[in-house]
């Protein structure tokens, strides 16, 4: 398997404290896939000191293919921290599947925030799926058909608990942002410029201005692009089919 990290800064010769966060997105899990998936998670918990799952857990959202992923980490003993993708809803089981996942020790968020202790630091993290709503002139907006007005509300809802989960972490001493649709155009990028309505919405990086968390990762858009920015925050698309390896680990500095 094969793993990227940032390049240090040229000239450096000492660096702070590092936490290591490995992420990725699109596992797509499948029962035919289950020898390649415990590979991926052995190799990575060594590298790791946290890991992040960005979504698409499963192909289709069925138990027997989130069970895939829940034997793959059982035995890991890093914090792993998902939320759920658009796959993982297809079939309106997310009832069953979260309780497989969290058997196995993952703690999986949805509008919700979690803070764990990481080699002594204090790491928090929010954790949404996110939703669809368009960038720069092609936003959705919050007009016509009841339908269409629907959907503009329930990302309300995400960005009002995205806003909501940053402030609750907002002395950790690390800050970091966990979801599956792109709060930026900049990792869109690749992606027909005529589905980006429904990869994400830049209404999500209105929070992320406000507090500036330290890192954003997300994944859903496979053509997409790797690095992007809200600011002086780094999104990263850690789509698999992006990435092109199994794994990202991000070292931050603490």
């Amino acid at each position: 398997m094969v793993f990227g990290r940032p390049a240090p800064e040229s000239g450096k010769t000492e660096r702070p404290p590092q936490l290591r966060i490995a992420a990725a997105a699109d596992l797509h899990c499948l029962p035919k896939t289950a020898t390649q998936t415990r590979k991926a998670f052995k190799t990575v918990s060594a590298q790791a000191d946290l890991i992040l799952l960005a979504g698409d857990l499963t192909s289709h959202g069925q138990p027997d293919q989130a069970k895939v992923l829940a034997d793959a980490v059982k035995d890991i003993k890093l914090p792993i921290i998902a939320c759920m993708g658009n796959h993982d809803m297809h079939y309106e089981r997310t009832s069953e599947l979260i309780p497989i996942w969290e058997s196995a020790g993952i703690t999986v968020l949805e509008r919700q925030h979690t803070v764990c202790d990481v080699a002594g630091k204090k790491v928090g993290v929010v954790g949404l799926k996110g939703f669809v709503g368009g960038f720069a002139d092609s936003s959705m907006a919050d007009y016509g058909e009841p339908l269409m007005r629907e959907l503009f509300a329930m990302t309300s809802v995400d960005v009002d608990d995205l806003d909501k989960g940053l402030e609750a972490i907002s002395d950790c001493d690390l800050r970091l942002v966990l979801m599956h649709y792109a709060p930026t155009a900049d990792t869109l990028v690749g992606e027909p410029e005529g589905l980006w309505s429904m990869l994400g919405s830049d209404r999500f990086a209105a929070p992320i201005r406000k507090h500036k968390p330290d890192l954003v990762v997300h994944g859903h858009a496979h053509a997409g692009t790797f690095a992007g920015a809200i600011d002086e925050t780094p999104v990263y698309n850690v789509s698999i089919p992006v990435m092109r390896r199994d794994f990202w680990i991000f070292e931050l500095d603490v």
